[in-house]
């Protein structure tokens, strides 16, 4: 077991996202406004002068305001992701989702590069809505191979709730290229939903609905049967799933002609649900119900 500088276990940190200055926010509405006309015209982070809209002194200094955070409750690595609710990956044109995944991911490698022992990144993939999959191929093997990223978001609703009737969901074989090209690459997919543009609810239920189908929807499928190799991180501790798995059992599963293995054995089959729980009731249930494994896939994705 890895240990940190006062030899204790090292606390990993799957479920982290990015702490950035304005600036960087200030670039999205950028490509918002004009819609992607005046390309991307923009570097970040790693890039200087003019273009530089974000500039590496700036994303560092709030790397700095991160890792006082980290420090205040005892965390040695975090695994560092965009901030979900912004990756816009229901906008047009699709370029400019391009656009602002490049920029996000930009930042996190800069700020990883600066502190390589705490933080590792997660890559924003350019996810668009009613577009192939293979739309992301690009950018994850950039983040992967270029930047050292050691695993990737994925949106399970790209509609962000506009249409989820046309998305498919995680056990469709719409996914399972990207499945094969996050086998081939060895890293992890983090399930988390991202924007909500819906008034039917709000963001933080949509990431709970979306984490719950996208477990169902996994653990009925032949996913895992066909990428044995494929780490899948849920985060906010499986949505609701662990909390309503009896509901699914006997009857339900039975009908879905899954004889090869039990409902308690699909929900552990390749999934890995992060603690990120807001009341110590709720974390207690969880570890309860799904139990405490695995735990190499931390060590291995933090390097």
């Amino acid at each position: 077991m890895a240990v940190n500088e006062a030899g204790l276990p090292r606390v990993i940190d799957v479920h982290g996202h990015i702490v950035a200055p304005p600036e960087l926010y200030a670039y999205r509405e950028f490509l918002v406004g004009t819609r992607g006309h005046y390309g991307r015209q923009a570097s970040v982070g790693r890039g200087t002068g003019a273009s530089a809209r974000v500039p590496q002194e700036l994303l560092l200094e709030y790397a700095n305001v991160h890792l006082e955070w980290l420090d205040a409750v005892g965390t040695d690595v975090q695994l560092v992701s965009a901030r979900p609710y912004g990756l816009m990956h229901s906008e047009k044109p699709k370029i400019i989702v391009h656009h602002w995944a490049q920029a996000v991911n930009d930042a996190i490698a800069t700020q990883a590069e600066a502190h390589p022992t705490r933080f590792a990144g997660i890559a924003n993939l350019p996810q668009i809505w009613n577009e192939p999959v293979s739309e992301t191929f690009e950018e994850l093997e950039r983040c992967v191979t270029e930047l050292g990223f050691v695993g990737a978001l994925v949106n399970p609703d790209p509609s962000e709730g506009r249409g989820t009737d046309d998305v498919p969901p995680l056990g469709d074989e719409y996914w399972y290229p990207l499945y094969e090209r996050l086998a081939e690459l060895q890293v992890p997919m983090f399930i988390h939903s991202c924007g909500c543009v819906t008034q039917r609810k709000s963001q933080s239920l949509h990431f709970i609905l979306e984490e719950s189908i996208a477990i169902m929807s996994l653990a009925q499928s032949r996913v895992f049967d066909l990428f044995p190799t494929l780490k899948v991180i849920v985060p906010h501790g499986g949505g609701a799933i662990p909390y309503q798995a009896g509901r699914f059992r006997g009857v339900y599963w039975k009908s879905l002609g899954r004889e090869d293995m039990s409902l308690d054995e699909a929900l552990r089959r390749n999934l890995y649900y992060d603690t990120c729980l807001y009341t110590p009731e709720s974390l207690e249930f969880l570890l309860r119900t799904m139990g405490v494994r695995q735990r190499g896939l931390r060590h291995r994705a933090a390097g």
